[in-house]
């Protein structure tokens, strides 16, 4: 996901949008006239899709904040302030409301899921 809608000064609110159904869909399509060679490679790809489609808008929009701060070079606790000014460079129309809720949910699903 390279951006998420929603974003500016007056609104607050972040939507993330999916269409992992519709890779989904696609693969399956694509795995029922595949050879056997295909096959372990879209078998591969569609558990692939489908795991990342298990993901929350909550965890989806943790992943975002992390993306948008490796974008900027951020290396730094993710629950520092720091963190928080790199996000809204890397996303100028990023309210400080906003930046803070987003910071707050990905510091909350980096404890819930540690890499």
């Amino acid at each position: 996901m390279t951006g998420i809608t929603g974003l500016s000064k007056k609104n607050n609110f972040v939507l993330a949008i999916r269409d992992a159904d519709l890779v989904a869909a696609a693969l399956r399509r694509a795995l029922d006239e595949a050879s056997p060679q295909e096959r372990p490679g879209l078998e591969r790809a569609a558990a692939l899709v489908e795991s990342t489609a298990a993901a929350t808008d909550t965890q989806l929009r943790a992943r975002w904040v992390r993306s948008r701060l490796a974008a900027v070079g951020f290396t730094g606790d993710i629950a520092s302030v720091a963190a928080v000014k790199a996000l809204r460079q890397a996303e100028r129309k990023l309210s400080l409301l906003a930046a803070v809720q987003l910071q707050k949910e990905a510091v909350a699903d980096a404890a819930a899921h540690p890499e």
